[in-house]
């Protein structure tokens, strides 16, 4: 009976080892430092710092270098891109919830990119994009709305992918390259409609077709998640519940997130863009045409 004791006594013990070593693992707010968080927006600050430095250099004298909206932008969207690429909401998304992982994918593709766009003054957006140099014509090529729209929804199908989200969750260089390269296609997919420079941009009935097709592609995998039967991530089924979500309620509220949330977004751009365009023409159709020679307008 004294063995059978002491075995039971060591699996209990090691039982609870084993659940305090899990509590520490799954707790989502045990601080984590992120340096590549924290380096990659301290360059985007100094690049907005140098920018502010050449800028009279370029300019005539007295000209402003930005504008007191595209400071604001520029501050807003550095502040958002570290709150959501940074701890805690970095480690709730990659170890725990899905949806939060959808929101912060969600403010790395639709918020923060066209806050930068919006913040670049076409000054330096000029000296960058149409110095007529190789990296300028490539970055013509890329900002062509073809191209920008199938890079971006390609990798939007691509990151979705079982394997990627696996492999995402197990490696931090890796989940790290993978939101670079999200934020750099979704700058390229804005361009088109809020570049700094007017001739990069579609017509206003382009903008508003342009967006509606960017909306389409992630409604595939929004519905795919929000009507699944089983688990679609395995790697989020760690029996860790936060805040009591279970993970089937996860995946389907991170498929809200990608249809209701990011399609309202798009749908609400096109909306204003399309009152803005009619009210443009009505205000080009109330001014009175100059007359001819015969006196008929």
């Amino acid at each position: 009976m004294a063995p059978d004791r002491t075995a039971l006594r060591v699996c209990q013990t090691h039982a609870s080892l084993s659940a305090s070593v899990m509590a520490v693992v799954v707790n989502p707010w045990t601080w984590q430092a992120h340096p590549e968080v924290w380096v990659l927006v301290g360059a985007i600050a100094l690049l907005g710092l140098w920018a502010g430095r050449i800028g009279p250099r370029v300019l005539p004298v007295g000209t402003p270098v930005a504008s007191p909206f595209q400071k604001r932008a520029f501050v807003v969207a550095v502040v958002l891109l570290l709150a959501t690429a940074d701890w805690p909401v970095h480690d709730i998304a990659e170890k725990h919830l899905y949806a939060v992982h959808m929101l912060q994918h969600l403010a790395f593709t639709m918020i923060v990119p066209p806050l930068f766009l919006l913040a670049t003054p076409a000054w330096l957006a000029r000296l960058v994009i149409l110095d007529g140099g190789r990296f300028s014509q490539v970055l013509r090529r890329m900002t062509h709305p073809v191209f920008a729209g199938i890079l971006f929804n390609g990798l939007i199908a691509v990151t979705h992918w079982s394997g990627i989200v696996r492999w995402s969750a197990g490696s931090g260089t890796f989940h790290y390259l993978v939101h670079v390269a999200l934020f750099g296609s979704a700058l390229l997919m804005w361009m088109p409609v809020v570049s700094p420079l007017r001739e990069l941009r579609l017509s206003a009935p382009g903008q508003m077709i342009y967006l509606f097709l960017m909306s389409i592609i992630p409604t595939i995998p929004a519905g795919w998640l929000t009507f699944a039967d089983g688990v679609v991530y395995k790697v989020y089924d760690d029996g860790y519940e936060m805040w009591g979500i279970g993970v089937i309620a996860d995946q389907q509220a991170a498929g809200a997130v990608m249809k209701v949330l990011g399609g309202f977004f798009l749908w609400s751009i096109i909306v204003v863009k399309f009152f803005h365009f009619a009210a443009e023409q009505l205000s080009e159709r109330s001014v009175p045409r100059p007359a001819d020679r015969s006196g008929r307008p």
